[in-house]
């Protein structure tokens, strides 16, 4: 990379209905446009807001439920190098405990669905949420798991497990390699 990259950070926030089916925002702006994606947003760092009240406040804002940091299971932490080619992200994925009672208003993000979670991966999901992020929801919600995950464009991506909690038997991991769409 020629030029330095800004580190971002956000949170995603993984809410079911009572069905057990996940709401989902089609992106209306970048990043991710086009594609469908948990909601979340990025820490108000100048505030020194925690990933766990960001995580309750974009739930508020983007959704209407008012959930506290109670409510919320933070299950994994990945850092993405270069993702998209345009900056560095620290991301922290929560599982909402509370389920959320009807599909929320569209808004200037975008709009919502629910979907159960098969029908997923048929959807246009953002390359890193198809190759590592539902893989990773699938595996580790009920734990905490912490990763990397090599996003630079134009070479494969590439994950590197660096803690699970508890500790996983053998069977339980993911791979480290994950081939890029072509």
């Amino acid at each position: 990379m020629s030029h330095p990259l800004a580190h971002k950070i956000a949170v995603l926030v993984f809410i079911e209905n009572d069905g057990g089916e996940h709401l989902l925002l089609l992106r209306a702006k970048p990043p991710n446009l086009g594609s469908w994606s948990p909601i979340g947003g990025k820490l108000e760092t100048a505030t020194g807001e925690s990933p766990f009240e960001c995580a309750a406040r974009e739930t508020r804002e983007e959704t209407g439920l008012i959930v506290t940091p109670a409510d919320l299971h933070l299950f994994a932490m990945i850092a993405e190098k270069a993702y998209e080619g345009d900056a560095h992200w620290l991301l922290f994925l929560f599982k909402c405990r509370r389920p959320i009672p009807a599909l929320p208003p569209a808004m200037h993000e975008g709009r919502f669905g629910f979907f159960p979670r098969p029908a997923i991966d048929a959807l246009p999901l953002p390359e890193t949420d198809r190759a590592a992020l539902w893989p990773i929801y699938d595996r580790y919600h009920g734990r905490f798991v912490a990763l990397r995950a090599d996003c630079e464009p134009g070479k494969p991506l590439r994950l590197e497990l660096e803690q699970i909690t508890p500790a996983p038997p053998e069977t339980d991991r993911i791979p480290l390699e994950s081939p890029r769409a072509e």
